[in-house]
Formats: C-alpha cells, structure tokens, sequence
C-alpha cells in the first residue's frame, strides 16, 4: 500500500473537532463565570489584583506546559528523523502553534505583575543583594521585554514547523523535509532557553531570591511529562472517533507510553536532585524554599507529588501490557494532569497562601477558562488541516509498511510484522 495514498479525512476531522470544540466553549464560559465570581469575593477583602494574579499564573503555567511539550515532541521529530511518531506530529504541531494564544491569554499577567511579583515593589533594587545580582533580567523592563521575546520566539519556530509540514503534503517535495530539520536544529536551542527563561521569569521570579540551576530542566521534564498523557489520550480519542483510525497503532500508542514512563523517571530524578543539592549544601538561601513548602497542608502537597507523580504512574506502567490496557492507560493519564496540578500549586501557591493548599472557586474557574480557551483554539488548528501528515516520507514505515529498492525488480512491497 503507498503511505502516500491516504486521503485527507478533513471531514470526519471537522465533525469531529466542532462537537469537542462546543464542550470546550462551555467549559470556558463556566470557568470566566467561576473567576469572575471568585474575584469579586476576593475584591470585597481587598485583594482582586493579588489573589486573581495568582490564580491566573498557576493555570497559565499548566496549560503553557502543553503548549511547550508540543514544540518538543515536534522538534524531537526532526532531529532524530523519527518514524513512529509522524501520525501524531501534526497534533504536537498544533499544540506548539498555540504560542500566539498564550501570548494573548499572558496579557493579564503582564497587567497585574507588580502585584503578583513582589521584586517589583522593591523601590530600590540596589538595597536588595538577590535582585541587585540579577539585574538587568530581574528589572521591570527586562522582565517585559524578555517576556514578550519568548513568544515572538516559539510562535516564529512553531511556524515555521508547520508551514513545511502542511506544505509537504501538497507536493511530498523532500526540500520541506530538509526545512523541517533546519527549523529544528536552531529550534532546539531556543526552546531550551526560552522555557528556562520562562520558568525562571514566572514561577522562579515569585521568590527572586531562591537559586537554582537545574529548575528549568525540572519545569521541562513536568511539561513533557504531561504533554505525553494528553497526548497519549487525543491519539485515542481521535482513532476511536474515526480520523486516525488509519495510521494510529499498536506501536505509537506503545511508544507514547514508553516516553511518558521514561520523564516519569526523569522528572523524579530531576526533582530529588534539586532537593538533595540543596538540603545538603545547608544554604539559607536556597532552603527556605523547601522549608516554607513543609508548612501546613504544603508537607502533605508535597508527599503526595513525590509518591503520585513518580511512585503511582511508575508502578503502573512498569508491565508493558499495561500500556496499551486504556482501563490503565486512561486513569494514569488523568491522574498526570493532577499531579502537574498539584506542582504548579506546589511551586507558585505557597506565597500567597503560605498555610497550606487551598482549592478556590478563582484558582477552578482560571484553569477551566484557560483550558477551554487553549482547547478551542487547537480544536480550530485540528479541523483546518490534515489530522496527520500526509506526505511525510517515513509515513509508510510508521504503518510497517516497507519497500524493496527500485533495483529489486520484480518484487512486491513487503509489510512488517504488527
């Protein structure tokens, strides 16, 4: 069979996208009900811009993890020139391509930042040693700016992706092919930056005075880590639905998994080694971060990641039938986004509400509005072009389909095993 010969199931992919697309809309109109309700109570106290901030930040952050893992998985692609994973390109693609609607959906945080970044308030900045070292990144100007700078940055990569890749499925010319891995290799490195400049600016910059080294490798290994299980999930959504049904199989989803079950170690590794580091080098300015987040409620947010973020999905996923059971695969996907819940809460809550977790009508009604923004706006993506791509030349392999060199004539194409 020619891995070329595939139609395009735009149709299916429309129906598709604009009955999920309807529940998304219903899922933002609740959440901006529940936020502004949420910041109307906390406006009565005083503390709308502050408390609503917070809020705000934590959902961003989550859902920004997703947009983020998609820009990985897609540059991952080209550099190692993958085969298995091309019928699930297109969807990382998507997810990379929301950069412009995190941008738009950052707006409120770049409205209330002196509010939520208490650095900002510091009136002399050369009175404080921790913010006077990281001039100019830690300044009013530097923050916007470089902040502003990311998004340019991974909605120009992201672009650039996806414009190849929707135009190698006009033509199959291998030029798009070679633009893609030109992309990716200068992308690579300005998605490493980038989300490091991100997580520094954002979550990091809420205790400007806390140092670490490794806690952009940590945000990266949560973010792919979730970014897996959604996609993990779409993927199966999509073949029970009808527009992957094609080339969605056995191995792709096998290998989802596999890598999601790899970051599931990784990210451990990568947070225990934070932790150690600092708990043993005894400096108090890198252990007050850890020792305000033992505090109250906090202690138990924090046994509860390091048990339901690596122990659980490890333990599930350790047998390889287990990943591809959906009565498994499912619930530990699901159980991912809560955990990268709980460590969004874990890393930016902990200073407005320094007693312990607290789940607010503000904080649900963020994420729900948030999510169904993102959701909508990759559903739209989703049903504007190929599900998969169409002409990629590995296409044919990521099905098991092979074929003998020209030279060989007289022989038939030969199908691997499943």
């Amino acid at each position: 069979m020619d891995s070329h010969s595939h139609p395009a199931p735009t149709a299916d992919v429309a129906t598709v996208a604009a009955r999920w697309s309807k529940k998304a809309v219903v899922v933002a109109g609740v959440g901006a009900v529940l936020a502004v309700v949420g910041g109307l109570s906390a406006a009565k106290d005083g503390g709308f811009g502050k408390q609503f901030g917070f809020s705000y930040l934590q959902a961003f952050m989550f859902f920004l993890s997703l947009c983020l893992g998609g820009l990985f998985l897609t540059v991952v692609h080209h550099l190692f020139d993958a085969a298995w994973s091309v019928p699930v390109r297109r969807l990382n693609e998507h997810l990379a391509c929301l950069a412009p609607v995190m941008f738009v959906l950052f707006i409120p945080i770049l409205i209330l930042a002196k509010q939520i970044y208490p650095w900002m308030q510091i009136a002399d900045p050369a009175s404080d040693a921790a913010l006077h070292a990281k001039s100019p990144l830690f300044t009013p100007g530097g923050w916007y700016g470089v902040s502003i700078l990311l998004f340019v940055l991974w909605t120009f990569v992201s672009f650039q992706l996806r414009r190849n890749s929707l135009n190698q499925d006009k033509d199959g010319a291998a030029i798009h092919t070679q633009n893609m891995r030109v992309h990716a290799a200068y992308g690579i490195f300005i998605f490493a930056l980038g989300l490091t400049f991100a997580a520094i600016l954002w979550m990091k910059g809420l205790e400007h005075q806390w140092f670490s080294t490794m806690y952009g490798v940590y945000y990266f290994a949560g973010s792919v880590w979730t970014t897996l299980a959604t996609l993990y999930v779409i993927s199966l959504a999509l073949k029970k639905a009808g527009p992957l049904a094609l080339v969605m199989q056995r191995n792709q989803f096998h290998d989802i998994a596999k890598l999601f079950y790899a970051f599931t170690v990784f990210y451990a590794y990568i947070h225990f080694s934070q932790y150690f580091i600092i708990w043993n080098g005894g400096m108090p300015e890198e252990t007050f971060y850890y020792v305000q987040r033992e505090q109250g409620s906090w202690w138990g947010i924090g046994m509860l990641i390091v048990f339901g973020h690596f122990l659980i999905p490890f333990l599930a996923f350790a047998r390889i039938d287990a990943k591809l059971n959906i009565a498994v695969a499912i619930p530990v996907c699901v159980w991912a986004w809560m955990m990268h819940y709980c460590d969004m809460s874990f890393n930016v809550m902990p200073i407005l509400r320094p007693k312990g977790f607290e789940l607010t009508i503000t904080d649900l009604g963020c994420w729900l509005f948030i999510g169904g923004v993102v959701a909508i706006a990759w559903l739209r993506s989703l049903a504007s072009h190929p599900v998969y791509p169409l002409k990629d030349p590995r296409l044919g392999e990521a099905l098991g389909i092979h074929f003998h060199d020209e030279g060989d004539a007289g022989h038939a194409p030969a199908k691997a095993s499943k």
